[in-house]
């Protein structure tokens, strides 16, 4: 059962996150990327340690140095999305960053020496070739904001990965609130040093961090969190890439963006190569060592 509720939280948390493409490219238009990070994990951080402080009481400098490690990477994760927004659109950076699931396997081979298959290089074949016609403009070269999408799909990849490595041991909402105060004072060291604190904001830019703060920071990566400690780092990936699906559609419906066929084809090819290399027909005896990890 709390791995059927595990799976679901982090289906809310696919779901958050594709409507926060929207709503990040609507904060971009008042402020810019580094106050949208800063602004949403500060909130993020505060809303946290009022709902949960009591339990850095007793975190173990174990919980700390991890929390701050996975709040590093998460900020330089968002670093690179939020940046490579202002230079694609919403749709190609959700589809981008989805490749970080054929990059968590990749990372598991590296730490537990698991053997990759036919099907994850099959995978990986079809995704730079999807990747190449999402991404990919007439003259064969890649917009700044594509290349900077596929660099925070690895950020993400190595968030995912030790996030489920260390919620097994540690506790989650104190990793969390660690993570977060630890992002949210990298942002306000990188605003502060740029002398970009802005003095007046548009009702709509506060809109869309306190969207930000409370749903795709606060609650999403609570749900992430929890739910890591209750099933395996590829499992987790997998259902954290649907936020693709949820962020291209949104992102039509909402920001009425055109999609290209190619877009549509390079984006089906992703998606594909997503389910060969992780949904793929093993045998039961490897699905049981898969799902044991």
């Amino acid at each position: 059962m709390k791995q059927y509720i595990a799976d679901g939280m982090l289906l809310v948390t696919a779901i958050v996150w594709g409507s926060g493409f929207v709503i990040t490219a609507i904060a971009l238009e008042y402020l810019t990327a580094y106050q949208v990070m800063a602004g949403r994990f500060l909130l993020a951080s505060i809303i946290l340690t009022v709902l949960f402080g009591a339990r850095l009481k007793n975190a173990s400098k174990s919980v700390i140095w991890k929390g701050i490690l996975l709040g590093s990477i998460l900020y330089i994760a968002f670093a690179l999305q939020t940046v490579g927004l202002q230079y694609t659109t919403p749709s190609k950076n959700a589809f981008l960053t989805a490749v970080n699931v054929i990059i968590v396997p990749l990372i598991a081979f590296a730490v537990y020496k698991r053997r990759i298959d036919g099907y994850e290089i099959i995978g990986s074949i079809i995704a730079i070739v999807g990747i190449g016609l999402l991404s990919l403009q007439g003259s064969l070269t890649m917009n700044i904001g594509d290349a900077l999408s596929l660099a925070c799909a690895v950020a993400f990849a190595f968030d995912i990965f030790c996030t489920n490595l260390f919620v097994q041991k540690e506790d989650a909402i104190a990793l969390t609130i660690i993570q977060f105060i630890t992002a949210s004072v990298l942002g306000i060291l990188v605003v502060v040093s740029q002398g970009d604190i802005p003095t007046t904001l548009e009702k709509e830019a506060i809109y869309s961090i306190i969207y930000l703060a409370i749903f795709s920071t606060t609650l999403a990566y609570l749900f992430q969190n929890i739910a890591n400690q209750y099933t395996s780092a590829t499992k987790a990936a997998i259902i954290l890439s649907t936020e693709s699906f949820f962020g291209m559609i949104l992102s039509v419906i909402f920001l009425h963006e055109v999609l290209t066929s190619r877009m549509v084809v390079g984006a089906v090819m992703i998606l594909l190569a997503i389910l060969i290399a992780e949904v793929k027909p093993a045998h039961p005896k490897k699905r049981m060592m898969k799902s044991s990890r």
